[in-house]
């Protein structure tokens, strides 16, 4: 689902406010989000025993809200949003976060986001911050499961010789 032009730092203000592109599905198992739980710290018994799981309120885990935020950066670049002429891209942090529903793992979930500039801020030397906002859909869901707005601080791509 890429992109049908390639997306540049120096037309970005044009595009405040539209479509930016849609990102690739991306699978996630029950693997995955144990690890995750591992990793994080965060190993409860409602993300990670699917037998405590079906007991509870939602029939089954959930993905950690936090895990789906920490593929917009995947979601960003699969969907062709990275700019041609923007290099080492640095996470500047989020602004707003709602995790509006929640994801059950089951035998599995596919996440993908749908995106929009929302600002880009011009810096020195021709840097950027971009806020992109992000509508992050669970196949099988009905709406929208995670709403982000994502920063990130683009240097722009230094000339040969420069």
């Amino acid at each position: 689902m890429e992109r049908s032009t390639p997306l540049r730092l120096t037309d970005a203000e044009k595009l405040i406010g539209k479509a930016l592109g849609i990102s690739e599905w991306v699978d996630i198992d029950q693997v995955q989000v144990n690890i995750f739980g591992e990793v994080t710290r965060w190993r409860t018994p409602g993300h990670c025993d699917p037998e405590f799981a079906k007991q509870g309120r939602f029939g089954g885990t959930l993905l950690h809200g936090f895990h789906a935020i920490a593929l917009l950066p995947y979601f960003y670049q699969s969907a062709g949003c990275w700019p041609i002429d923007g290099e080492d891209p640095l996470n500047y942090g989020l602004d707003k976060v709602r995790i509006l529903k929640p994801i059950i793992i089951g035998d599995g979930v596919r996440l993908r986001s749908q995106m929009r500039l929302l600002a880009a801020e011009p810096k020195s030397d021709g840097d950027y911050l971009l806020k992109v906002g992000h509508d992050i859909e669970a196949e099988g869901h009905e709406g929208i499961a995670i709403y982000a707005e994502y920063l990130t601080y683009w240097h722009r791509v230094k000339s040969a010789g420069a």
